[in-house]
């Protein structure tokens, strides 16, 4: 995405900005420019939209069955070896080799590690797979491209081409991406849930489609850029999920609101107080009557549609094992949930949820306390220093707000949703997406052209 500068010396694109570092000249080197941003756009565009779009509300696994799915895996391993073959063919060496000290290395690694105590081990390492494929993809959308110019170009293109793919189905067959009145979500009726299977995962990916938008915009590519913002956020609009409508705003809010003051530092403290405070009114309300006070004085609806019974029984066991948990993936519909009786009195059936709707207990869940406190350290603390570096390079600051504001927006929305290594699911990947970008953005000077 740039020209990497590291002890004084420039390696990477070279200063007419016209091909390769080789100096290879004329049209291959043109060639190579376009297929590295072709590749780019294609990469998010595919991560965004899933290999399997509009495929309508899964049915719910039989305990002990599999939860995983050919086609994701088939796809994400053959744009791996695509990507992979890519980034070592024309991708630029000492870019690639700041991976070595990545924080989602250590994050891969934590699962890893825990995949050993899963009720179904080999399941769990098929899913550590088939992420860390994915994340192969999401490497190379942010490396291949030669300048940030093809970065923003290519990013603006694949998100405005998901975006018009959706609106052509609400339009011609709405009944693919508009929640009906039939079956288990018919109280979201009307609701959007374009290509996904829900509003509560549509919503989030629409508005951090919306924040490229922004992105685009602010370099300068301002039809798509507006197209994207105005498409984006009438989705989100008519999604029906408040709370990403509430969340939103708020995300880019701070960040636009941080770069205007020029006082980047003092927003994040401001974000750091809404996370506690988004804590408080929700998990927290499980814990504290105090807090479950003040949400139903702020809140219509403090139960946040029954989460709090998911909490409540997620929480209780956490203090089952809280040094090591029950391993990556080895919690939710395996035989420690699937097994039990079914509580009659409680809103939900425990027993088919998928996940906890909160990123923090699951995390705790999986990896134990001491793991999970240490990869909420890598995925939502250290990004906000990396963003602190990189802001200070006005070359950087539209990147890095791009990502920062994608950071901020998920660390909200990880108090109602699960999305950490959740495979090849769009919110963990563009989320991933952001945190790799930072890193990188907090190492490398980028090229405008």
């Amino acid at each position: 995405m740039g020209e990497l500068v590291r002890d004084g010396m420039t390696v990477g694109v070279s200063e007419t900005g016209s091909g390769l570092a080789t100096g290879v000249p004329g049209v291959a080197v043109d060639s190579a420019r376009l297929t590295s941003a072709l590749l780019s756009g294609f990469g998010l565009f595919i991560m965004t939209l899933t290999f399997l779009p509009f495929a309508g509300v899964p049915d719910v696994p039989e305990p002990g069955g599999s939860t995983g799915n050919v086609v994701n895996q088939i796809g994400f391993i053959s744009l791996a070896i695509i990507y992979l073959a890519a980034m070592l063919k024309i991708g630029e060496r000492p870019v690639l080799a700041q991976l070595r000290s990545s924080a989602l290395i250590v994050v891969l690694m934590i699962a890893a590690l825990s995949a050993g105590r899963a009720p179904e081990p080999d399941a769990s390492l098929r899913a550590l797979l088939l992420t860390s494929f994915a994340m192969v993809v999401v490497v190379g959308v942010l490396v291949l491209p030669r300048s940030e110019r093809d970065f923003a170009s290519a990013a603006a293109t694949a998100a405005l081409a998901v975006l018009v793919l959706v609106y052509a189905a609400i339009l011609l067959a709405p009944q693919l991406a508009i929640h009906g009145s039939e079956g288990v979500e018919g109280g979201h009726a009307g609701d959007w849930r374009g290509h996904l299977t829900h509003k509560n995962f549509a919503a989030p990916v629409f508005s951090i489609l919306t924040m490229f938008g922004i992105y685009a915009w602010r370099m300068g590519l301002r039809l798509r850029g507006l197209a994207i913002i105005c498409l984006g956020a009438v989705f989100v609009l008519n999604s029906g999920s408040k709370t990403t409508m509430g969340f939103l705003p708020v995300a880019i809010g701070l960040v636009l609101l941080g770069r205007a003051l020029g006082r980047p530092r003092l927003i994040l403290v401001v974000h750091g107080a809404l996370v506690l405070l988004v804590a408080a009114l929700t998990v927290g309300t499980v814990f504290s009557p105090d807090l479950l006070r003040l949400s139903t004085a702020v809140i219509s609806d403090p139960t946040f549609t029954g989460r709090d019974e998911i909490w409540r029984f997620a929480s209780a066991h956490i203090g089952e094992k809280p040094w090591f948990g029950y391993g990556y993936l080895g919690f939710w519909q395996t035989p420690v949930v699937t097994a039990l009786e079914e509580n009659f009195e409680a809103n939900w059936d425990i027993r088919g949820i998928g996940s906890g709707h909160n990123s923090y207990l699951d995390a705790m869940l999986m990896f134990g306390i001491p793991g999970a406190v240490l990869m909420i350290f890598c995925l939502m603390i250290l990004p906000l220093r990396n963003y602190l570096r990189a802001e200070q390079d006005l070359a950087r600051r539209k990147l890095a707000d791009l990502f920062v504001m994608i950071v901020i927006f998920m660390t909200y929305v990880g108090m109602l949703e699960s999305f950490f290594l959740n495979r090849a699911d769009p919110l963990w990947i563009l989320f991933a997406l952001a945190v790799l970008g930072l890193e990188f953005a907090s190492r490398m000077r980028t090229r405008k052209l």
